[in-house]
């Protein structure tokens, strides 16, 4: 269970003894006031709470996973820090923006980064990734074709599984927010965890993330570093796009090495096979080239992506971490850009997940379509669980 489920849960436990009036805030420990004796809590949906704490006030830790609080133990007001996800029980103030807490239920920064170590591992071994290609709504499945260098088709069972879809703006699961069936779409990237069946040819899952993603190729037009904002002329459509940034877009700009390695990868018999002096080293080519916008590697994941290519090599992600960070301020009108955005009416604005500069080997290098670069095989690898 999610953790934002297990708060839930725990709250409306509280809820079967506690007055009417009481409210629950779930959140994350932004803030500390040891003399004011409050907390500053952020939710989830961006909201900031003051918790105020009093003499009576109760403490609890309870980890990850446990849903009874017949399990927590008692802590102070000094073991909270920032960081930890807590639950804070009380009557509301009549500003509603603070609350006066009778009871405190943690979960510590520490032991969540271990549950998200435990989430990826698990994610590695029991989850799939693929875009979809059909959609059976009577019974719940959804056929997908894989993404790596073993692509394949899957038919995945979802009629027992919980689903969830990434926001407009963000590819971190944890942003992701609770869906249906229903939501899912032909052309939809989505991450499932489950088990394979023998031959790996169906998979019956127990979660399906999903999401509608796009990436351009596009040279800048306008830049205003100080709101996080660009125009760009996206090079397919020879329309103007204003991409917006935020703290999770990846900016980076590649090495021209990197850059032409990644484009002799792409495009063997035009460019030559062997690497220039200096590129990537060996064991960054043997890997499926992956394109990847979990800002930090905080939401990356195994396998996610397509590839570039049919001979794969070399793992985009692990290459765009080591590539210097761009700030938007650097950008001059006519540089050309990768960006991978969700999917939008045209005309919208998009937010961007990343924004790749020094691309010019790579997209002289890409397959042409109506004398245009196709990106089609450059995607995104999407988050993976958080919390």
């Amino acid at each position: 269970m999610k953790l934002w489920a297990i708060f839930l849960s725990l709250a409306w436990a509280g809820a079967q003894t506690a007055p009417s009036p009481l409210k629950s805030i779930v959140g994350e420990v932004t803030a500390i006031d040891a003399a004011a004796k409050q907390f500053k809590v952020k939710t989830d949906d961006g909201a900031v709470f003051s918790i105020n704490l009093a003499e009576g006030t109760n403490y609890l830790h309870i980890p990850p996973g446990e849903k009874d609080l017949k399990k927590a133990t008692k802590i102070a007001f000094s073991d909270v820090a920032v960081g930890d996800r807590l639950l804070a029980r009380g009557p509301l103030a009549d500003d509603t923006k603070s609350l006066a807490a009778r009871t405190i239920v943690v979960m510590t920064k520490a032991d969540l980064a271990q549950k998200h170590e435990r989430d990826r591992a698990e994610w590695q071994k029991r989850g799939i990734a693929g875009t979809v290609t059909a959609l059976n709504a009577d019974a719940k499945e959804v056929s997908i074709n894989t993404h790596g260098r073993d692509a394949k088709t899957v038919v995945v069972e979802a009629s027992a599984a919980a689903f969830r879809r990434y926001a407009s703006d963000s590819i971190r699961f944890s942003d992701a927010k609770p869906s249906t069936f229903a939501d899912l779409q032909v052309g939809d990237t989505v991450r499932a965890l489950g088990d394979k069946n023998e031959d790996g040819s169906r998979f019956k899952a127990e979660e399906v993330v999903s999401g509608a993603f796009q990436t351009i190729a596009a040279t800048v037009v306008s830049v205003n570093a100080a709101t996080g904002e660009l125009v760009v002329t996206d090079l397919k459509t020879k329309k103007p796009v204003t991409v917006e940034t935020n703290a999770n877009s990846q900016l980076r700009r590649l090495d021209e090495r990197i850059a032409t390695f990644l484009a002799r990868r792409l495009r063997p018999d035009a460019a030559g096979t062997t690497p220039a002096a200096g590129g990537p080293p060996p064991q960054a080519q043997s890997a499926p080239l992956v394109a990847s916008s979990s800002p930090g590697g905080g939401a990356g994941g195994p396998g996610g992506a397509g590839r570039p290519g049919a001979g794969g090599g070399g793992d985009l992600q692990q290459l765009l971490e080591r590539s210097p960070q761009l700030s938007l301020a650097e950008l001059k009108k006519g540089d050309a850009l990768i960006i991978s955005s969700s999917k939008v009416a045209d005309g919208a604005s998009i937010t961007a997940f990343s924004l790749v500069a020094g691309v010019e080997p790579f997209l002289a290098a890409a397959p042409r379509t109506a004398g245009q670069p196709d990106l089609g095989s450059w995607s995104l690898s999407v988050g993976m669980p958080e919390q």
